[in-house]
């Protein structure tokens, strides 16, 4: 008799094996997170991501193995980024790019008691569909400043509620409910992925953070390129301008004449077509992202 123990492994669990080996193949391997995330959506994520990536659940034993085993050192550098609530991706796009389609497919979410706030939540003075009643001293108990107007209620001074980093509590959860606010955003998460030869983990995208950031830059560029009289597209029709009212402030004091009114109106209203031209420009580069 053999004192060797054989472990039992069933063809189910040998099956999956052999599909995550074939599948490890793909240009990118991406570990994301599922937590929080309820069945339906999850699915119909999946379902838009058809042709994009192919999604799997599978036990984390059963990934480290394949990973551990896949023959690519890599790859196993994964291993310590899947944990509990995990879904992989295997796709032929780049990680980056897949991630970018995965942050356009997430769904508004309701904020839960318990919940880590991101970012500071906020609720706006204004009118509500509220009813007077027991909601005044709902709105009171979170620090709201409601009143009665036009039979409804109506909060009448900006408040953040959570701010970044706190736990959001049952109360503010209730309130936010009640005034239709939907703070956050949930889908798949991205963690890790293997592409283009390596291990990256941070490689979630924020489309509308880098749109926020990508016109503040541009507001700021504009300006700074018409001072140093660097001639653009965007730029020409500002110097021009300037110019214009440069050379009328020279005239004047080499020949002395006053300042005439027509120059202060060229300078304003090259100002306000800086303006303009920034505002154009911005919602052009928006248009691009969808």
């Amino acid at each position: 008799m053999s004192g060797k123990i054989t472990t039992h492994v069933s063809e189910e669990k040998k099956a999956v094996v052999k599909e995550l080996a074939s599948l490890m193949h793909s240009k990118t391997v991406m570990v994301a997170s599922i937590k929080g995330l309820p069945s339906a959506q999850f699915q119909e994520i999946k379902k838009k991501l058809r042709g994009k990536a192919t999604v799997r659940v599978i036990k984390k034993s059963l990934m480290d193995f394949a990973l551990e085993h896949s023959g690519n050192k890599e790859l196993e550098l994964l291993v310590p980024y899947v944990e509990a609530d995990f879904a992989i991706l295997f796709s032929d796009r780049d990680a980056f790019e897949l991630s970018g389609i995965l942050a356009s497919e997430k769904s508004p979410a309701k904020a839960k008691a318990g919940q880590i706030a991101p970012f500071d939540i906020e609720v706006k003075a204004g009118g509500t569909d509220l009813l007077p009643g027991p909601d005044i001293s709902a709105l009171s108990a979170v620090g709201l400043q409601p009143k009665v107007e036009a039979g409804k209620i109506a909060i009448m001074k900006d408040k953040v509620l959570v701010k970044t980093g706190q736990e959001i509590s049952s109360e503010v959860a209730s309130i936010l409910a009640k005034l239709n606010i939907v703070p956050f955003k949930i889908g798949l998460e991205p963690v890790a992925a293997f592409t283009g030869g390596q291990v990256y983990a941070d490689i979630k995208i924020d489309k509308e953070k880098f749109l926020e950031d990508l016109a503040e830059m541009y507001g700021r560029s504009l300006p700074f390129a018409v001072s140093v009289n660097y001639v653009s597209t965007e730029t020409l029709s500002l110097i021009l301008g300037k110019a214009v009212a440069h050379e009328g402030v020279i005239r004047r004091i080499v020949t002395g004449e006053p300042e005439p009114v027509a120059v202060a109106a060229v300078e304003e209203a090259a100002e306000e077509e800086k303006k303009e031209e920034a505002v154009e420009s911005t919602v052009g580069l928006a248009s691009l992202f969808g």
